[in-house]
């Protein structure tokens, strides 16, 4: 079965969906209530406590959701009022541990050196060709999960979720807000209603 781990290890794991360069970036996908007009809401808060922070405070990794978030949401428009927000924002982080299954095809040694029987008679003088088989490989590696939602707390309803999910690496540990502002950055570039500048504002 795939382990769960703890929400620290969790954390820092999801966040580096898109650490290693050489490797894919995660899958970005995002979901919206399409009966909802996003262009509705004008002022934003957060979520206290996040499902982010733990045992009553808030993790630096938190601290970096939440400025990257910010930026994005801000570029497009929003204002954060925390006093009356129409929209509050909450983050959700995952680590799974999954099984991978690879096969391959191994060249043996050719059959007829060291053998007896009717391919004796070459005599381990040549060999023919090689034979092949299957080999498997079993390992183990993380996936990562990233979450983002927008709730609307009038209805108490999520109205736009982001989610970023991919293989973790340790590339970029030691340089965790930049690795969180480029994955916010890719999970709002879903969000239906683009940041100033990237595309010409509607009439």
């Amino acid at each position: 079965m795939f382990a769960r781990r703890s929400l620290p290890l969790a954390l820092a794991a999801a966040l580096l969906v898109l650490a290693s360069c050489a490797a894919p970036g995660p899958q970005i996908r995002a979901e919206y209530d399409r009966s909802v007009d996003l262009a509705q809401y004008q002022t934003f808060a957060f979520f206290s406590p996040l499902a982010t922070d733990k045992d009553g405070y808030q993790t630096a990794v938190s601290q970096y959701l939440k400025a990257a978030t910010r930026r994005e949401l801000e570029a497009r428009g929003l204002r954060y009022d925390e006093a009356s927000p129409q929209l509050l924002v909450n983050f959700g982080a995952k680590l799974d541990e999954k099984l991978r299954v690879d096969q391959t095809m191994s060249p043996t040694v050719g059959m007829t050196v060291g053998m007896g029987g009717y391919y004796g008679y070459r005599s381990g003088l040549y060999g023919s060709w090689p034979l092949y088989t299957n080999q498997t490989q079993v390992s183990t590696y993380d996936e990562g999960t990233l979450n983002v939602d927008l709730v609307d707390p009038a209805r108490k309803a999520l109205v736009w979720e982001g989610v970023a999910v991919g293989k973790v690496t340790q590339k970029t540990l030691d340089n965790l807000q930049p690795t969180i502002d480029s994955v916010i950055a890719s999970i709002f570039a879903k969000y239906p209603l683009p940041a100033a500048g990237m595309v010409p504002a509607k009439p």
